[in-house]
């Protein structure tokens, strides 16, 4: 079993959880309480299809925000690789419990898996090359380090966190500053221990971002040419990151071009949610 990447601080999967289950109860489980109070049972929860898992702490989480008496047996660990109809975890506890953290521990999971399962893909497309998969900031609102988090599972790596921690210069910012080298500038001056990157939509505009001494440049849209071609011209002083119409079908051939980033927001925008279930063994009082 492999050893899943650290997740956020349980803090904040604690409020993402609260957060959910606060939209789903409202003023309480209306279905739930027509089960005996004392009732106990067992569930599990299955995987109907092949799937790189991500979401364990948010899932486990849900249930022991309604009782922290739940057992959970996970059978996986994020990360991790498994079949359709895989059995993740199974679960022992009050029934009301577990019909009532259902959904929310599934949206979680299948969620998160959702988005380390493509980014699996994506890394074993350009396996072999130097590039690394990276994500954006196109995440799901509220839930960024959560699907940020799936991308590690997944094998790829992050890009910035938000718009404090790295800073992306691009064509409005440049308009507004009055033109790229005086924008590289200014970010410098204020922010020198940031990650400086450009964007740049052409060769010559690569060129100044080189001369300006930038510590990354993204190439957006960049045809495989101009791609071989900025490669060589930036010799290896900074590393290139390509944006912009990247797919399955042609990450392969952008990676091979050279580059050392390809950053991909389908990743965390464009979910298509793993296929996921719940079943509830037979009631039996407590």
């Amino acid at each position: 079993m492999s050893v899943p990447p650290a997740p956020p601080a349980a803090a904040i999967i604690r409020e993402d959880v609260r957060r959910a289950l606060a939209e789903d109860f409202g003023d309480g489980d209306a279905t739930a309480d027509l089960l005996p109070a004392d009732a106990r049972a067992t569930a599990r929860i299955v995987c109907r299809e092949d799937a790189v898992i991500a979401g364990i702490p948010w899932a486990e989480a849900c249930f022991r925000a309604l009782d922290a008496s739940v057992r959970i047996d996970w059978r996986c660990a994020d990360g991790e690789r498994v079949g359709a109809d895989a059995t993740l975890c199974e679960l022992a506890g009050r029934a009301r419990t577990l019909v009532g953290g259902e959904r929310c521990a599934l949206n979680f999971l299948q969620t998160l898996s959702a988005t380390a399962t493509v980014t699996a893909r994506y890394v074993a497309a350009v396996a072999g090359t130097r590039a690394t998969i990276l994500d954006t900031r196109k995440t799901l609102p509220g839930l960024r380090l959560a699907q940020k988090y799936a991308v590690r599972c997944g094998g790829g790596s992050n890009h910035r966190i938000g718009l404090f921690d790295a800073i992306l210069i691009k064509e409005n910012h440049i308009a507004a500053a009055g033109g790229l080298d005086a924008a590289v500038r200014a970010a410098r001056a204020a922010h020198p221990r940031l990650l400086l990157e450009v964007e740049v939509e052409s060769l010559q505009e690569l060129d100044e971002a080189l001369a300006a001494g930038v510590d990354r440049v993204m190439l957006d849209d960049f045809t495989p040419e101009m791609l071989r071609a900025a490669v060589g011209r930036a010799g290896g002083r900074v590393p290139l990151e390509v944006s912009g119409g990247v797919d399955l079908e042609r990450v392969r051939a952008i990676a091979e071009c050279g580059v050392d980033f390809i950053s991909i927001g389908a990743l965390t925008k464009h979910v298509h949610a793993i296929d996921l279930s719940m079943r509830i063994g037979a009631l039996a009082p407590a």
